[in-house]
């Protein structure tokens, strides 16, 4: 899954050799699951720059950065950045040492936009500092919170309210702009408590009359720090905090997190596993994109092709209640397959939704996508452009809608997705308008895939026989020791995965949804992070959102589909 070839990668090295030798500051490092470099912090900018505009290289888009704790290396922290070429289908991981009592980096928000709140996490969980960062401050913490979470030695336990007057209030927010040019300007609270926010969303703006000027976003609000969570359990416990990340099509979650911990394994699930896994996800996909384009025409007012499409909503999540007794957030998956078998019904119910949702999808299009007042508040609204969308590291619909043709499931074929005949749906205008419409095509692709997956569903196993990874079947565990010590076992102490880090990545709902897990060979993961599509998507709102008016908030903000599970973790 996901993997790079020894062409590409000797290629990848050549050209980078020709800007920096060896002894150069940067290092590779051998092995991995993607090509991977040590640099030196002090070559980190040229070497970004190099890696961005080469065309050999070309690796403009910059998917996460993320700090990892060593308490016992001299160099205490390490970040790494895991950087894509969208042109030449390449991976390449980064990795930046630097001391606790010197725990500074060059920002490289000048190279990629994308690193925004990607540095600003990594700075409020790990202590690390960008210098040069345009607004290095806490993102997933508030501005009270004392200490740095993800660091290995902070107490879990440890608790800071956030007391009135602390809240975070940008600089600018406060400073006085009425000039001849802007007469009277006001700065305005747009959420958390707004109907669109959902509580969890906050934009602070400042308005020229209807018409914003700057904005500012604050986010955290659900924030309860699934990675630190996620370091004390082991590594099947896990499953059940990924099912609440984008809790919208939660099964894709813990596919995606199973597949990254199979990856370091070297299992695979069953054959049988991988169709079920493939067909619950693609109707996740569809649960997902009705949940976005259903709550995006509730906020413009549209409350009729709102409940059109809530209706096959509920029938998708009664087939997955069937399936693993749990609707919202399932934890049917597990490391190496699922927890058990489909209901006998499961094929007639699934070929029952293949015929009904297309009605539906039909009289919701039927009433919204040529309708005149949905097309003047969406049409030429949150405009960004394929490059970027890229440079500020959106993948999935969204970016799609530039025109960008990215999938991972097209360019980094899973489960078998390489022998399916589907299309990647794109648009060019890069607004809320072509994002409907790439959402409601997905929708048709999916059916599609479902009813492809259903001709290969066969009988079979639904998890490895591997003992070292999954838990032998109940009536072994009862009858012979062998199994009752391997049960025993990978209860109390949980399946020892490989020391080393790989990074997973799957095409959600939203986009690319990437889990960089780093293991010590123990039955717990020591690092776990997540990198969440709607996070990156997020960081740009508030840059494309001035010189819209305020109306245009809500019709902009639902089209970028926030979950706030997946985007605050």
């Amino acid at each position: 899954m996901n993997g790079e070839s020894m062409e590409n990668r000797k290629e990848t090295l050549a050209a980078i050799r020709v800007a920096f030798p060896d002894g150069g500051g940067v290092v590779e490092l051998p092995g991995g699951d993607v090509q991977s470099f040590r640099v030196d912090r002090a070559v980190l900018l040229e070497f970004a720059r190099h890696l961005k505009t080469d065309p050999k290289l070309d690796f403009k888009l910059l998917a996460d950065v993320c700090g990892v704790d060593y308490p016992g290396r001299e160099a205490r922290f390490e970040v790494v950045y895991h950087l894509a070429s969208l042109e030449h289908g390449r991976r390449l991981r980064l990795k930046v040492p630097v001391r606790e009592d010197d725990a500074v980096v060059p920002s490289v928000y000048g190279v990629w936009k994308a690193a925004d709140w990607f540095e600003r996490e990594a700075y409020d969980l790990f202590g690390i500092r960008f210098e040069g960062h345009p607004n290095l401050k806490r993102i997933l913490c508030h501005a009270a919170f004392r200490g740095h979470a993800l660091r290995k030695d902070y107490d879990p336990g440890q608790r800071w309210l956030l007391r009135e007057g602390e809240q975070d209030e940008p600089a600018w927010a406060r400073e006085s702009q009425e000039d001849e040019d802007h007469f009277e300007t006001q700065v305005l609270n747009f959420g958390p408590s707004h109907p669109a926010t959902h509580g969890t969303l906050r934009t602070v703006v400042r308005l020229d009359g209807e018409v914003i000027t700057r904005a500012e976003v604050e986010i955290g609000y659900l924030h309860r720090c699934f990675e630190k969570m996620a370091e004390g359990h082991t590594w099947n416990q896990v499953i059940p905090y990924t099912d609440r990340l984008n809790y919208c099509s939660a099964m894709m979650n813990g596919v995606g997190y199973a597949l990254a911990v199979e990856k370091m394994l070297g299992v695979e699930a069953p054959p049988r596993a991988q169709v079920i896994r493939l067909i619950l996800s693609e109707l996740s996909r569809i649960m997902d994109h009705i949940i976005d384009v259903g709550a995006n025409l509730n906020d413009l007012g549209a409350m009729t092709p709102f409940l059109y499409m809530y209706q096959a909503r509920e029938e998708m999540y009664s087939v997955l209640e069937a399936c693993c007794g749990s609707r919202l957030t399932m934890s049917y998956v597990r490391i190496g397959g699922l927890s058990h078998d489909l209901p006998e019904d499961f094929v007639e119910s699934v070929r029952f939704l293949l015929k009904r949702i297309p009605k539906l999808v039909d009289e919701m299009e039927t009433l919204i996508t040529q309708n005149r007042i949905f097309r003047d508040r969406t049409e030429g609204i949150g405009k960004i452009s394929a490059d970027d969308a890229v440079d500020w590291g959106w993948t999935g619909p969204c970016l799609r809608a530039t025109g960008v043709a990215y999938d991972v499931r097209k360019a980094y074929p899973y489960l078998g997705y390489e022998t399916y005949d589907f299309k990647v749906p794109i648009a060019h205008a890069g607004d809320t308008y072509a994002r409907y419409l790439v959402r409601v095509e997905e929708m048709r692709q999916s059916l599609s895939i479902v009813e492809q997956a259903l001709a290969r569903l066969e009988p079979g196993p639904i998890i490895t026989d591997n003992h070292n990874v999954a838990l032998p079947p109940k009536e072994e565990v009862y009858t012979e020791m062998e199994s009752l010590i391997w049960h025993f076992k990978l209860i109390m102490e949980g399946m020892k995965v490989p020391a080393g880090d790989a990074y997973g990545f799957t095409e959600a709902a939203n986009g690319e949804l990437g889990y960089y897990i780093v293991s010590d060979g123990g039955g717990k993961p020591y690092r776990i992070k997540v990198r969440p599509p709607c996070f990156a998507i997020f960081q740009a709102f508030p840059h494309i959102l001035e010189g819209h008016m305020v109306s245009d908030t809500v019709a902009f903000m639902s089209s970028l589909n926030v979950i706030a599970g997946e985007l605050d973790r």
